[in-house]
């Protein structure tokens, strides 16, 4: 394999500011998957190790000429910090970053911590707020319940309503796709909340542990999402986006897709846990032991020894880090193999095709065949819009 001529330089940095969590999601990648590193980091992250992380992001930003680049406050929970003590991880990690450079920052949460206090500190900062919620109280409890077993759908819609007073902090709500749920009922649920963009995530799973099914034999996910699509375009006064259906039209399209989960383009987040070690696809917990374990911490590392460490090589080969099977395939531009840790099995590591290989591929021909019905030319430089 040949690798890239320029490694791209990170440009989103996730801050693992809270270890723990005020509810138990089943199918948390954190604290519920094979990997349980979370029992031995701290609690929260220390303004010590937030102050280093914004200097490496400054030394990062001014190594690449980097004019943006997107700060993500994550967990766990990150509202479990504390508004004081997020306060100062936010001025601290500011303080870092040379002044000319914008600063994203955004926040995912599951809502229930929400408050007005909270509000005003995202305002002070301009902290772009997500919100996780599967689908009406029914759908969401299916998984996201308390550490009691309660429901957490009630405290949610508040905290989303809450946001809502405040709609240029609403980022918008994500997703995990649950077969039992009806597609077009969870998405009309969460469009009625007025997001910006709602993300629908497949449940991870790899090829030693694939996701739940109803009938192998059936692209389940992908009819799925295909009528979340569906209903999305039933509907032209929608003013949201769908990311991934979104994705899938600029990708068909030549143009780059804003998540890392399709296409080609390498990803360009790396993940700083709350003891300051860093991590790149930490979504790999859900893989097996130690799978997103770099050895590497910011107080002996930069993010530069990141781009190229081994276990990142995949951001550097493009498709030839794919399964021969995706080399070939006339979709992968578009899907690019799927998302990595949904890639791997213990005897060919990273070179499968996705677990969600037929689902992807019916989705991406749907989408195709209703851009088509639009009149779309597959050879013109741009699709229309869904």
């Amino acid at each position: 394999m040949t690798p890239r001529e320029a490694t791209a330089p990170f440009q989103t940095f996730i801050l693992k500011v809270a270890n723990r969590c005020n509810i138990d999601c089943d199918y948390c990648y954190v604290f519920n998957s094979t990997d349980q590193a979370w029992r031995h980091l701290p609690a929260r992250m220390s303004l010590d190790v937030a102050r280093v992380a914004g200097r490496r992001i400054g030394e990062h930003v001014t190594a690449h000429g980097l004019r943006t680049v997107h700060v993500v406050l994550h967990g766990g929970e990150p509202l479990l910090a504390g508004p004081r003590h997020m306060a100062d991880v936010l001025s601290v990690v500011r303080d870092g970053i040379p002044a000319d450079t914008a600063v994203r920052f955004e926040l995912q949460t599951n809502g229930t911590l929400l408050t007005t206090v909270w509000l005003n500190l995202f305002e002070q900062y301009e902290v772009a707020v997500g919100v996780s919620l599967d689908g009406p109280p029914a759908a969401n409890d299916r998984h996201r319940l308390t550490h009691a077993s309660r429901s957490s759908a009630a405290s949610a819609v508040r905290g989303i309503e809450l946001l809502r007073s405040r709609p240029h902090l609403f980022a918008g709500l994500l997703a995990v796709v649950d077969l039992a749920n009806d597609p077009v009922e969870v998405h009309d649920y969460l469009a009625s909340f007025d997001p910006p963009v709602i993300d629908f995530n497949l449940p991870h799973g790899t090829h030693d542990q694939p996701p739940h099914r109803n009938d192998p034999t059936v692209p389940e996910y992908g009819l799925w999402m295909s009528r979340v699509y569906d209903a999305w375009l039933a509907r032209p006064d929608h003013r949201h986006s769908v990311r991934m259906l979104e994705d899938i039209v600029a990708l068909t399209s030549g143009v780059h897709g804003s998540v890392e989960t399709l296409g080609l383009a390498p990803p360009t987040s790396v993940v700083i846990e709350s003891d300051g070690t860093i991590e790149g696809v930490d979504t790999l917990r859900s893989v097996e032991e130690g799978a997103s374990w770099l050895g590497l911490n910011l107080a002996h590392h930069t993010f530069d020894g990141a781009l190229r460490h081994p276990k990142l090589q995949h951001r550097e080969y493009g498709i030839t880090a794919l399964a021969d099977k995706c080399q070939s395939c006339p979709l992968v531009d578009v899907c690019g193999g799927g998302y990595l840790p949904h890639r791997f099995s213990a005897t060919r590591g990273y070179r499968n095709p996705s677990v969600y290989c037929a689902d992807l591929e019916h989705l991406i021909r749907h989408v195709h065949n209703s851009l088509q019905q639009q009149g779309w030319d597959p050879h013109a430089p741009t699709a229309p819009s869904p």
